[in-house]
């Protein structure tokens, strides 16, 4: 593979991936997407970001150091977010940059991430948000536009210290309460009202008013991002008033219509 000139002046390294095409349509990323590389070290997650026939990749790569490679230009469209969607648009990967963060992930250990590492990832998306015109409620995990599939990069990753540095939308998380759950199986109008204001926020949930499979795992995405000290796909108050005030604080008034 050619190498090209990074597009971010944070970046350490260079390591072409050829698992890339053009975005379709033109389209301009407004988005960015979050993972950890759930593998047993950075150099096997490297490899298989940038060998070809593995079908994955992805722009930029943190180390656990803070050293970020790129492995595909912003202008290309990185395989990262698989079978995924977000705000009803199926292609995330034409609408986003994907970075994957390493980190073995919840199935080898699961390891809190450095400070330094999550400061490049702060460093890497506030450049990208200036050049993309990425809005704070774009940022986004793996999980969140692929709930079904994903935990990544999962309940351990600090978003509240990325917010607090203008990196993607956060409020204060509900405090956890004894209220009402919501059980899977159950059909009420709150479910309802529940999965429409999912629906409004991006996440891929068809309202039909029963509390089901697809309805549990958006919701454990929800709570594995914003309000992590408990996440089991039960819809609380806690998550209830955080998700409110989270579309309440959205930048797009209709959001909350």
């Amino acid at each position: 593979m050619v190498s090209f000139t990074p597009d971010s002046s944070v970046v350490f390294d260079v390591r072409p991936s050829p698992n890339f095409n053009e975005r379709k349509a033109g389209r301009q990323p407004d988005m960015i997407v979050l993972h950890y590389t759930g593998m047993s070290d950075a150099s096997s997650a490297l490899k298989r970001l940038c060998t070809a026939g593995t079908e994955v990749s992805a722009h930029y790569v943190v180390m656990e150091d803070g050293n970020i490679i790129q492995c595909v230009r912003e202008s290309h469209r990185a395989w990262h977010a698989g079978t995924s969607s977000w705000d009803g648009d199926s292609d995330v990967n034409s609408a986003s940059i994907g970075i994957e963060i390493v980190n073995p992930g919840h199935d080898l250990g699961y390891p809190d991430f450095p400070l330094r590492q999550v400061a490049a990832v702060i460093a890497l998306c506030k450049g990208i948000m200036l050049r993309r015109k990425v809005p704070k409620h774009r940022v986004l995990a793996h999980s969140d536009v692929a709930p079904a599939r994903k935990k990544d990069p999962g309940e351990k990753f600090p978003w509240r210290l990325l917010a607090d540095s203008g990196v993607g939308h956060w409020v204060e998380p509900a405090p956890l309460t004894h209220s009402d759950r919501k059980f899977l199986g159950t059909t009420s109008d709150e479910i309802m009202a529940l999965q429409r204001a999912l629906v409004r926020y991006g996440y891929p949930v068809l309202p039909s008013g029963q509390y089901d499979g697809v309805t549990m795992d958006a919701v454990a995405a929800f709570q594995r991002h914003f309000r992590p000290e408990r996440v089991d796909g039960i819809a609380d108050q806690s998550t209830l008033t955080t998700l409110t005030s989270l579309l309440e604080t959205l930048p797009d008034a209709s959001k909350v219509a």
